[in-house]
């Protein structure tokens, strides 16, 4: 069975797209999606232009088997393959069945490009399995499956963005300018590696290795590498050069274990594929919050941040405790295995996210960086303090001056605390005892301002660490926090 190409080719770097980054485990699958999209969207198919506007699982699965193939939802796998014929043993058939198609049948046809040791080489680089593995992969049946199986790649197709799904199983196609885009934009026309050719073998031994630091914030980067790689390792007698010594290391602290990594990724690939359409969502999912509590959320997701060793997603809608707010959320806390996207038609999308969609005054992550300028915080949405600290003049010297925090945070002299406490604390009870503090302290130590997120806790974990050579004077509610925490600190070294 033939295929013309619709979009793209069924290329490792696109199944592993269409796969969400889980193609070792969904080789089959993945295929199997490609190959409904390439029937759904061809326009050069005659059914495709047949097919109607609002469809339902019938009205595709009657064009993709012949009509040999048994209509019973109830039907096992094997029975559906042994009472389907193509027309080589029963002339009833009006066309060869894709049950009876093999998954190498599907890819690896004249229309698709694809040559089967590269593609295979590929797959082996982005899944890790064997070539004993694939070779068995490629002798198997995706289509020789149950019915069901094929309304739920339907309903996964739709949570991606192909397709819309309306009520009770009926499906529209979406308009070629809504279609999801891949990470990186394949070529039909260039190879698909890096081009390196105005770089050195050394500097491009550099750049691979940077990559390689950092390429779990961004797994696309994965295919950067490889490809890196395979031309360095690509020596020949015109470039004897070996590879040279690694001096340089990045250590990135990542907490989140393999298999938790697997599930972070996969979330980053859906809300990827989501910012790639033109009409953007909403999501939904379950999250976990410290108490051991699990809560819903429904956001407008904004951008994605690596912070202090996790991923964490800024997103505007229903937070944690039910209000329309900012929220930062750690990607390894979602308690789902997958995000459900949904579209701005859907009900379930709050009234005040559509309100901004339909006005298009949806948040946008320039306004998220415009808070993050303004007060030192990763958790840019809760109120700004004014910060003191104080420091010894030997530690200043060599682990804060001339160190870069946020723009905010610059030495102040010991004379101008006075104006700047009078200037910035409302509160006169809290401005009298900032006041008596700073009385209180040398005028020969170093001081610093900033503005601070208070009670954001990547910034009270940077006071923690400065500790005990860091005094903090203002705001007080932190002031009385680390003094609380230095006295139970204190207990654990007690007889």
């Amino acid at each position: 069975m033939v295929f013309d190409s619709f979009l793209y080719p069924p290329s490792p770097q696109i199944l592993q797209w269409i796969a969400a980054g889980q193609l070792a485990n969904r080789l089959q699958r993945s295929v199997r999606m490609w190959v409904i999209l390439n029937q759904i969207y061809d326009p050069e198919l005659n059914w495709t232009i047949a097919l109607p506007e609002t469809f339902t699982y019938p009205d595709l699965r009657d064009r993709i088997f012949a009509s040999t193939h048994p209509k019973s939802d109830r039907a096992n796998a094997q029975y559906l393959k042994t009472k389907c014929s193509d027309r080589t043993t029963n002339p009833k058939s009006d066309r060869p069945c894709i049950c009876n198609s093999t998954l190498s049948d599907l890819i690896f046809t004249p229309a698709t490009n694809q040559l089967q040791p590269e593609w295979q080489q590929q797959i082996m680089h982005i899944t890790g399995l064997s070539v004993a593995e694939i070779k068995q992969q490629l002798q198997q049946h995706p289509f020789a499956i149950v019915h069901r199986s094929i309304r739920e790649d339907l309903k996964q197709l739709s949570k991606m963005g192909w397709l819309e799904q309306l009520s009770s199983g009926k499906y529209r196609r979406h308009p070629p300018s809504a279609l999801p885009s891949p990470p990186i934009q394949p070529s039909k026309d260039l190879p698909q590696q890096l081009s390196t050719a105005h770089l050195s073998q050394a500097q491009t031994w550099e750049l691979m290795r940077v990559l390689e630091s950092i390429s779990f914030v961004q797994p696309s980067l994965n295919v950067v590498v490889r490809s890196l790689w395979e031309q360095l390792t690509d020596i020949t007698p015109a470039s004897p050069e070996k590879e040279p010594e690694q001096r340089i290391f990045i250590h990135f602290d990542y907490i989140i274990s393999e298999e938790m990594q697997d599930r972070v990724d996969t979330y980053q690939e859906q809300i990827e594929q989501l910012w790639h359409k033109s009409l953007a969502g909403v999501i939904q999912f379950e999250y976990w919050l410290a108490e051991n509590q699990k809560v819903p959320i429904t956001v407008y997701p904004v951008c994605l941040h690596y912070l202090r060793r996790a991923k964490y997603l800024s997103a505007y809608g229903i937070d944690p405790s039910n209000n329309i707010a900012w929220h930062n959320y750690r990607l390894d806390r979602i308690a789902c295995d997958r995000l459900t996207v949904l579209t701005w038609g859907d009900p379930r999308v709050p009234k005040p996210l559509k309100d901004l969609w339909h006005t298009g005054q949806l948040p946008t992550p320039n306004d998220i960086q415009s808070e993050l300028e303004t007060a030192w915080g990763f958790n840019f949405y809760l109120k700004s303090d004014l910060l003191i600290i104080r420091f010894p003049p030997a530690f200043a010297r060599w682990y804060v001056d001339n160190t870069i925090r946020h723009h905010t945070f610059k030495p102040i002299a010991y004379k101008h605390l006075p104006s700047l406490i009078n200037k910035e604390i409302s509160n006169p009870q809290q401005r009298h005892e900032l006041l008596q503090i700073v009385n209180k302290c040398k005028p020969s130590d170093r001081y610093y301002r900033a503005r601070i997120r208070a009670d954001d806790i990547n910034v009270l974990m940077r006071l923690r660490e400065w500790r005990p050579n860091g005094e903090v004077i203002a705001p007080l509610s932190i002031r009385q926090r680390l003094m609380q925490e230095a006295a139970d600190e204190l207990t654990n070294y007690q007889n």
